[in-house]
């Protein structure tokens, strides 16, 4: 019954992980299906491609965070 809600009313998508202020991805709450930012902003599938993309955008993104605050704290 959940993916003919999906059909019916639209994907009902909410965030699972924040990578970036701009790229986070997210999960449908009735059909679990999967999607994250792309480059220009628009919504897209969830693949193993963007999982390890994601993945090294999110340490990248923390370690650069971590060093500014280093830096800040002289």
């Amino acid at each position: 019954m959940n993916p003919i809600h999906c059909s019916v009313f639209g994907h009902d998508f909410k965030v699972t992980k924040d990578i970036t202020a701009h790229v986070k991805e997210y999960q449908c709450k009735h059909c679990k299906k999967q999607m994250t930012t792309s480059g220009n902003g628009n919504l897209i599938p969830l693949t193993p491609k963007f999982k390890e993309i994601n993945l090294v955008l999110k340490s990248m993104h923390y370690k650069k965070k971590k060093r500014k605050a280093l830096i800040l704290d002289r």
